[in-house]
């Protein structure tokens, strides 16, 4: 009977332990868009493989901190940023081909951690700028260029980190020649209202924030590519590639698939309409016809 009671024990073990050694680890950065595209990874590797997922959200310090776990094998993949990881994982400089800087970047990561980018998502999360729509179609703006004539009748509002950065408003300022009559420092949740009283005329963003949603903000072009790209994709481990034979063709399944546009409308669901982060990325998966049923 002690036999028998010990062998179903073990049993029990092994199955547990098969269970949490077959688990797909996800972690993500404490940002909106993180969370929606960790739940669309979820469904789809779920979905695609078999096996169970786990996602360890809003990790602080973002990959600071995610980057060291995932070496040590902690997590098998997360949302990251080609910028980031160019400039601040690996330290480059940066270069402006985006496609070279890609291919270098995918190289680098293999050799030196054994990781892969697999499946880059489509939009690019830089910094930009906008204005009121009806400000840009009464004066044909659409660039950052085409804004600089008019400069000096605008006000510009930032948050205050802004004006504090190396790549923010003297830089910017002196690439593309702008003299604005005065500046405005903001608290990040304030700036679209204000510039949408007209408080401010020109705004510093992020090119996915939910806020830029409303059709009453045009989003311009950095036609002369002063800002570095930060396109999204999977890093993903090595070892969870080979352990896991369909998890590559599972994540390719959004590659390419969210523009900007896409992205600031989801990142506008959850965070200013309150729609749950599940639910949000199930939609759009059902939307573009990648749901089983």
């Amino acid at each position: 009977m002690l036999k028998k009671s010990a062998l179903l024990l073990m049993s029990v073990l092994l199955v547990a332990c098969q269970s949490q050694d077959d688990k797909i680890r996800i972690a993500t950065k404490p940002m909106t868009e993180q969370f929606i595209i960790a739940e669309m990874l979820a469904i789809l590797i779920e979905q695609e493989t078999g096996s169970k997922v786990e996602i360890t959200k809003g990790i602080g310090g973002g990959t600071a901190n995610i980057h060291p776990a995932m070496v040590k094998g902690e997590f098998d993949l997360y949302p990251e940023y080609t910028g980031t990881a160019w400039l601040y994982v690996l330290k480059n400089e940066p270069i402006a081909d985006q496609a070279v800087l890609l291919e270098e970047l995918k190289k680098s990561y293999q050799k030196e951690y054994d990781f892969r980018w697999v499946g880059m998502y489509g939009f690019n999360n830089t910094f930009g700028l906008a204005v009121r729509s009806d400000y840009a179609n009464d004066h044909q703006i659409a660039t950052f260029s085409q804004l600089a004539p008019y400069s000096p009748n605008l006000t510009f509002g930032a948050e205050y980190d802004f004006f504090e950065r190396d790549d923010g408003y003297k830089a910017l300022s002196d690439a593309y020649g702008y003299q604005f009559k005065s500046t405005k420092d903001l608290d990040i949740s304030l700036k679209y209202q204000a510039l949408n009283n007209g408080q401010i005329d020109v705004v510093s963003i992020s090119t996915t924030d939910g806020a830029l949603a409303n059709p009453n903000l045009k989003v311009l072009t950095d036609d002369q590519g002063f800002y570095t790209h930060y396109h999204a994709g999977t890093v993903v481990r090595q070892e969870a590639l080979q352990k896991h034979p369909k998890l590559e063709s599972a994540l390719m399944k959004i590659d390419g698939l969210i523009s900007e546009q896409d992205m600031a409308r989801m990142n506008d669901l959850v965070e200013n309409q309150g729609q749950n982060e599940k639910k949000v990325a199930e939609d759009f998966l059902r939307e573009k016809s990648l749901l089983a049923s």
